[in-house]
């Protein structure tokens, strides 16, 4: 047994144990050789992500400075040119195409009196697109002033005829409300084919509506729709056939009211909620 380890030892400092030591000894040759192969794969990663980033920056410095070269103004304009338009935001684009700063033209233009929506967009490479929504006015406000859709209030130069807006007038914060009022008081007087072309609110809250022919219909504060009611009745029963003579009604009473006629002057009075409901 003993000569037989002997022989297996022997055997393996034979030829096989010189091949797996030069296996050895050449692999550890070659581990330095990978090494050096792996930095310069990383270097070249590397250099190749500076290059792109140095392109992409280069690009970017020179889409940033890029003028912009086109406006375009959208939208349909009655009452503002579009040179005006691009006139005013010229100072927004000093900066260049992607340095415009549009939160600031969308403000400057709404800025406008007839302005009442903007919207701003870029478009490559070097052009603004900027759509633009007049103020639509459906009532006067005031001396100079409008209202729109909204009832909001805007205020500018009454070039043109504007006549066949209604005037509505009354203190700061009242827009809304007078509006609201306007709208309800249309909708009784259609019916009978009266317009109100007139509409105020003082400053104790009275209101008073003047009608097409000039005629002055006192509200008062109060019991708006069911005064409103008691004038409707006065037009279909005792006012059918002498709406042209009529210069004021008022309804500031508790139960009736009180007609004022043009030619004769004549007064009457305490007309019952009773007497016009069944049109005596």
């Amino acid at each position: 047994m003993a000569r037989m380890m002997e022989g297996r030892d022997v055997a393996s400092t034979g030829p096989r144990g010189a091949r797996v030591k030069g296996a050895t000894r050449q692999a550890k040759e070659a581990a330095p050789a990978r090494s050096v192969s792996a930095w310069l794969n990383r270097l070249i990663i590397l250099a190749g992500s500076v290059v792109v980033i140095v392109a992409a920056l280069q690009a970017y410095s020179t889409v940033q400075s890029r003028p912009v070269t086109q406006i375009s103004v959208t939208g349909k304009l009655e009452h503002t040119r579009k040179d005006e338009i691009q006139q005013l935001i010229q100072p927004a684009l000093s900066g260049g195409f992607l340095n415009a700063d549009l939160a600031l033209i969308r403000e400057q233009l709404q800025g406008l009196p007839w302005i009442y929506e903007v919207n701003v967009r870029r478009r490559w490479p070097s052009a603004l697109e900027i759509h633009v929504v007049e103020q639509l006015p459906i009532a006067r406000w005031g001396e100079s002033g409008f209202l729109n859709h909204q009832a909001q209030v805007f205020q500018t130069k009454r070039e043109g005829n504007w006549d066949d807006l209604p005037l509505l007038q009354g203190p700061e914060g009242a827009a809304r409300v007078l509006m609201a009022s306007y709208q309800r008081l249309e909708e009784f007087l259609q019916p009978l084919r009266l317009e109100v072309t007139e509409l105020s609110l003082d400053e104790r809250g009275q209101l008073e509506a003047t009608l097409q022919g000039d005629t002055r219909v006192l509200l008062g504060r109060d019991e708006f729709v069911e005064r409103v009611k008691r004038l409707v009745a006065l037009y279909q029963g005792q006012l059918a056939g002498r709406r042209a003579e009529v210069a004021r009604v008022d309804l500031r009473y508790e139960s009736g009211l009180a007609v004022v006629f043009r030619e004769l002057e004549t007064e009457v009075a305490g007309v019952a909620t009773e007497s016009i409901r069944t049109g005596e």
